[in-house]
């Protein structure tokens, strides 16, 4: 990923001025984690695969209208969570549950533990209602807050504080965790296993 600001500002002007390979750059540093994203809200690796190159592409569309008000980073993540979300009301599906392993952990728990659990907490969170797990990737993954979740999902902010964790109490019960310390779900630095190549 690209650390300094000014470089990645630098490579963001110079993509909006048509330089493909400042464009190329950009996508390559964020592909990962925007596939990452992708992932969790698709709920299985064939959809996120389409997602992802829907997220690449509106991206590049985009990139035009991308003041630098925020990280390129994250403005990438919310146009790949639009982009997700649109392509999951087109299909009116829930999505098929698959064994991709994720980085979850639990407050207090050792680094050991977070591993033997990941397939666990995997399987759990794709089980998970969209209602529940769409706020919970939107909120713990992408970082949104809670008015942003609001406008993506179309509804009041109370109701996504409600769905989160009612969404963290379901996961919570389903992989075993009987304290009142909810999951954190945390994106991969990287998924190079499994994931398609950048295109």
């Amino acid at each position: 990923m690209i650390e300094d600001p000014a470089r990645q500002k630098a490579l963001v002007e110079s993509a909006q001025a048509g330089d493909r390979a400042a464009m190329n750059r950009l996508l390559e540093t964020e592909y990962d984690r925007i596939y990452a994203v992708c992932r969790r809200i698709m709920g299985n690796d064939a959809d996120a695969a389409d997602g992802c190159q829907e997220a690449l592409m509106a991206i590049v569309r985009g990139l035009g209208r991308f003041d630098n008000r925020s990280k390129f980073s994250t403005w990438a993540y919310r146009v790949a969570t639009n982009s997700c979300l649109d392509e999951i009301r087109r299909r009116k599906r829930r999505p098929v549950p698959s064994d991709e392993v994720i980085d979850a952990a639990y407050t207090g728990q050792s680094h050991d533990s977070q591993t033997t659990d990941r397939m666990v907490v995997t399987a759990a969170l794709d089980q998970l209602a969209d209602d529940f797990r769409l706020p919970l990737v939107l909120r713990d993954i992408v970082g949104c807050d809670y008015s942003e979740i609001a406008s993506l999902l179309d509804i009041p902010p109370g109701t996504v504080r409600s769905r989160i964790a009612r969404g963290r109490k379901h996961l919570s019960k389903m992989i075993g965790n009987q304290n009142d310390s909810p999951a954190v779900i945390e994106p991969k630095r990287r998924l190079d296993e499994g994931r398609p190549p950048l295109q």
